[in-house]
């Protein structure tokens, strides 16, 4: 397992094993993306690139099936939140004129208005982090993202994301096996009083992020697929498996009302059209989940931007649009 912990870090492939070599770009540090017209900001931190054994050994606590065999994936470098998004930051989507104007220059969806409160009372101002959106939501504020900042942000792969919460460690956790030890990083069921809480109380990983486990559940961009690990090449580079359909797609880091076993990095959930049971629209949303007060987001920024051209494809691709 290689660790990485420069600047940036270039893969290569020698006599058939990858390698990380350091190289030095001043550019590939933390810091704070502003989005103009809006009072909010936020941290991104860099995750460097690197391999790891994606998935969980044979022998490990609580394991299931679907996160394994193990592979060996190389990752490429990119920028991460360093905290779920907030509420704050995603009401900003919503608020913002020029998401609900111009629409067809903008190029953005107007979003539709929570009917019922997603929050369950369990905070909304001040740092606590958005909640019950479907991935569409997670994705269109993404979208919202690059076009208000030229950036082109988007959600982690599972394999990105599970590298990132990983940041270098092959234990159960990245602070190590003990479970005891996690009430020091992650709200779960053990000492979240049965609701989320505000980004950023408790430790970080070794990377900087804050609640990658625990708090509220993240989106992935990937399909779920239960047999992930046989689709994916050894030595496979930045892998993930495209949408054919809206569900299930893969959630990671477990909540606050889940065990610690469901906190593991290499723990995999599946969206369920469960979630929203309880929409009273006809049709059902596709921006929020009545039913899942247990899961948000985080975002990434690529360290190689895609063209305009490649943005739009992303983006027609995982919106339909």
């Amino acid at each position: 397992m290689i660790k990485t912990t420069g600047i940036l870090a270039v893969i290569l492939m020698l006599n058939g094993y990858l390698f990380a070599q350091e190289t030095t770009d001043n550019s590939f540090k933390e810091y704070t993306q502003n989005i103009s017209g809006t009072p909010v900001n936020f941290k991104m931190v860099p995750i460097p690139a690197g391999t790891f054994m994606m998935g969980s050994a044979t022998g490990e606590k609580g394991r299931d099936e679907d996160e394994g065999p193990q592979k060996k994936v190389a990752i490429s470098p990119f920028w991460m939140g360093a905290y779920e998004v907030t509420y704050e930051e995603y009401n900003s989507f919503f608020q913002d004129e020029a998401s609900s104007q111009n629409i067809e220059a903008d190029a953005v969806t107007r979003p539709s208005q929570p009917y019922i409160d997603f929050t369950l009372g369990m905070g909304k101002v001040g740092g606590f982090p958005a909640n019950s959106m479907q991935q569409y939501g997670a994705l269109m504020y993404c979208r919202w993202l690059y076009k208000k900042t030229g950036i082109f942000f988007r959600l982690p792969t599972e394999a990105e994301w599970e590298y990132a919460a990983r940041a270098g460690s092959d234990k159960t956790y990245f602070f190590g096996n003990n479970e005891a030890d996690l009430s020091q990083y992650a709200w779960y069921a053990k000492n979240s009083g049965n609701k989320y809480h505000k980004v950023g109380e408790l430790k970080p990983n070794a990377w900087g992020l804050y609640d990658v486990l625990g708090n509220v559940g993240e989106w992935t961009l990937d399909q779920y697929e239960a047999n992930y690990f046989d689709s994916v090449a050894v030595d496979a580079k930045d892998p993930v498996i495209k949408p054919t359909k809206r569900y299930p797609r893969t959630v990671k880091g477990g909540a606050y009302r889940d065990e610690a076993k469901d906190l593991r990095p290499a723990n995999r959930l599946m969206s369920d059209p469960v979630w929203n049971r309880r929409d009273p629209q006809i049709p059902r949303s596709k921006w929020w989940n009545a039913d899942a007060p247990f899961v948000g987001f985080r975002i990434i920024r690529p360290y190689k931007q895609p063209t305009p051209e490649e943005a739009e494809s992303f983006f027609k691709l995982y919106l339909g649009k």
